[in-house]
């Protein structure tokens, strides 16, 4: 008998323990958060999704050496004597641009969210955003692009490369040629006849 009423008295006890600590927080504020209406406050060393200013973008590749899952990938095409990367041919530093970056892209389905990719950029192009929500249906879609250049533009700036390459090939082959010619001697000049005196000398 006394075990049956020290079981009801202890199913009552915890019962009151557990509504106890519900009653407690019933007329306390509420801490819901309404999301997405709402949002809380991130910190400020947050690892998000990546960005690239293609502007201060000089195509180094240091990013994707550092990246530890390699899902960077960068191609990169030499500017010709002349052309202007970019608007305005420099970066927001001063620092020139001499490669066009035709693509760039991050597989955000890879991507680890390090930050290793951002420290050794010299530029500071590449940088953590505050931008988490990127949730998709596909993985293709969790590739991001981000180029500077249309596609037209980069086949244009190929073509223009190559010319320039069979330009300067040609200008080494005409000088190399020009080494190797022979240098015209100029004819000996004929003796001329001795005189009496310089014979009888």
């Amino acid at each position: 008998m006394k075990v049956y009423f020290k079981n009801i008295y202890l199913a009552i006890s915890s019962i009151l323990i557990g509504m106890s600590i519900t009653f407690r927080h019933m007329f306390q504020k509420k801490v819901t958060i309404q999301y997405p209406e709402q949002k809380l406050q991130l910190p400020e060393r947050e690892r998000n999704r990546l960005f690239v200013n293609m502007d201060d973008c000089i195509g180094c590749d240091q990013c994707a050496k550092a990246c530890p899952v390699s899902c960077i990938d960068i191609e990169t095409i030499k500017a010709v004597p002349g052309d202007i990367v970019g608007k305005t041919g420099t970066t927001s530093q001063g620092k020139k641009k001499a490669l066009f970056v035709p693509k760039f892209t991050i597989d955000f389905a890879k991507c680890c969210y390090c930050q290793l990719c951002v420290f050794p950029c010299p530029t500071e192009c590449i940088y953590m955003t505050d931008v988490f929500e990127f949730s998709t249906f596909t993985r293709s879609d969790l590739l991001y692009e981000f180029t500077d250049m249309t596609p037209e533009m980069a086949v244009e700036k190929k073509k223009k490369i190559e010319e320039y390459a069979i330009e300067l090939a040609k200008k080494k082959e005409t000088a190399a040629a020009a080494a190797k010619k022979p240098v015209e001697k100029k004819p000996e000049e004929t003796q001329k006849p001795a005189t009496d005196i310089e014979k009888e000398t």
